[in-house]
């Protein structure tokens, strides 16, 4: 079996041993049944002793038998959905792949996967057909003997059915249920075969934690979010391993959405405590995010050199930007798994895990959320206040430079508007944290934090494309040089450099109208 990923959703039905199938004709689009096939499954699952898998309801298997035999990883995805990844069974029946080893690696940080349940199943299939003969759905009667772990341990016996889709619609699934629970078959209450093989072992969920509220305590609002977020970058992480689309803007986010709550609301938390965990979460976000910081630029430049008449293009322009991003995104996503996969980073989610587990929330943590919180954000909009400050008086002594030779003033301006735009870049930073402090104060402030962050967000886009105008420029500088280098033309690197130039200049100009805007609803 080659190696591939498939997005599974089923459903799970617990029945009696004696249990009649229903006739299943009648479920939407299912027209007939096809022939009853039958095959015998063996499979090992895999996990840490302290079972680090199934506590965030992951399966590894190795299943031997039947259509799809190979290993089986099955993460959790939206809606009950999980993606399920494969590989071929190999020689060592011991050794889980190193893919799926990497992609489960969030959770288990390096322990080792040794075997926890061994199952056998005599199951028969029938795939539900619509009238043109495609398959909808497979249904699976299957007779379960489990043994956890192998050799020795619990042994148990039940029956249960599975309904899959392969091209039908979900309607199909919630059907089954009215189907089934009018023979008074209902929905499993365990999520795998793996959770009922464990028995006592399978992990129990945590008690869902307590929310954020107006009147309760203001650490809760911390919590919530570092929480919401820790869960947003483990589930990011496998999809970064795979190389998704997104996932590392994704994971970045999250990161820096902890970093930042961690700032704002610092004095609910034991202040050494937070400062090193940003530090570490400061270090993940740089090192894995390098990537998407290629992507950005690539996406750019190339959306701005196809924007270019063809006869201003002169030379392989667009070949020139693909080839140079592809290399750098390779060397920054390289160095990002890298990070992914070292023993610092897997102590940063230990670390994170314990921060979470026993939080070390100071006294003014006990407060009542609505006002402590509300201060808090508005510290952060007098930040925004002072780094605009600082950016308007950088402005100022650009203005006031008086200079003789032309070149000089030339250059000298260059310098001036650097100057100006790292402090326009400090002001993004700042409207990203104020809505990033908003975002999270949204359950205890209600829609004042949501049109505070709605606001925020418009000038970090608006300078965001500013800096992303600087950057893009000094990378059409090293694109000219290399072209001169090599004998091509560097006239059109050029020209999207002068375009670029525009583009910041604008961006200024749509600042000061949204500078303007922000300071009359949220002065």
């Amino acid at each position: 079996m080659a190696a591939q990923d498939a997005l599974e959703v089923e459903r799970k039905y617990t029945v009696e041993a004696a249990t009649p199938i229903p006739s299943l004709e009648g479920l939407p689009e299912v027209r007939r049944v096809g022939a009853p096939v039958t095959h015998t499954l063996e499979a090992v699952y895999f996990d840490t002793e302290d079972f680090a898998l199934a506590a965030n309801r992951i399966t590894l298997r190795r299943r031997t038998g039947g259509k799809d035999a190979g290993w089986h990883l099955k993460l959790p995805g939206k809606g009950g959905a999980r993606t399920e990844v494969t590989e071929p069974l190999g020689a060592d029946a011991a050794r889980v792949p190193e893919r799926l080893r990497h992609l489960v690696s969030v959770h288990t940080r390096a322990r080792d996967l040794r075997p926890v349940a061994r199952l056998k199943t005599r199951r028969t299939v029938v795939l539900l057909l619509d009238a043109e003969g495609t398959a909808l759905a497979e249904f699976c009667d299957d007779h379960v003997e489990s043994e956890a772990p192998p050799s020795g341990g619990l042994r148990q016996a039940w029956r249960e059915w599975e309904i899959e889709l392969i091209g039908g619609e979900e309607e199909l699934l919630s059907a089954a249920d009215d189907l089934l629970a009018d023979g008074g078959v209902h929905p499993a209450e365990l999520p795998s075969k793996l959770a009922r093989a464990l028995g006592p072992s399978y992990p129990v969920l945590p008690e869902r934690a307590e929310r954020p509220k107006r009147k309760g305590p203001a650490g809760v609002v911390l919590l919530a979010r570092l929480r919401g977020q820790a869960e947003a970058l483990k589930a990011m992480d496998p999809q970064v391993r795979q190389d998704a689309p997104d996932a590392v803007h994704q994971l970045r986010v999250a990161v820096r959405r902890m970093r930042s709550a961690l700032a704002t609301f610092r004095p609910f938390v034991d202040a050494e405590r937070a400062n090193r965990l940003r530090d570490e979460l400061k270090w993940l976000s740089q090192t894995v995010g390098q990537a998407r910081d290629v992507e950005v630029m690539r996406e750019r430049l190339a959306e701005l050199a196809g924007a270019e008449p063809g006869a201003l293009v002169v030379g392989p322009v667009a070949d020139r930007i693909r080839r140079e991003s592809e290399a750098r995104y390779r060397q920054a996503h390289e160095v990002g798994l890298v990070a992914l996969d070292s023993e610092r980073y897997f102590r940063l989610l230990d670390t994170l895990d314990a921060f979470l587990a026993e939080p070390p929330l100071t006294e003014r943590a006990a407060k009542a959320a609505r006002k402590a919180v509300a201060k808090r954000v508005a510290k952060d909009i007098e930040r925004l206040h002072d780094a605009v400050d600082a950016a308007e008086e950088a402005e100022d002594a650009d203005a006031d430079q008086d200079t003789v030779d032309a070149a000089e003033e030339a250059e000298d301006a260059d310098a001036d508007q650097d100057t100006v735009d790292a402090a326009l870049h400090e002001v993004r930073k700042k409207a990203k944290r104020l809505r990033y402090a908003a975002e999270a104060a949204r359950p205890v402030l209600g829609k004042r934090a949501k049109r505070l962050a709605k606001a925020a967000e418009q000038i970090q886009e608006t300078l965001g494309e500013l800096q992303d105008s600087v950057v893009s420029r000094g990378h059409l500088l090293d694109l000219a040089a290399q072209a001169h280098e090599e004998g091509d033309s560097a006239f059109s690197f050029g020209r999207l450099h002068a375009l670029e130039q525009q583009r910041a200049a604008e961006a200024r100009t749509r600042f000061a109208l949204d500078w303007a805007d922000f300071t009359e609803r949220h002065p």
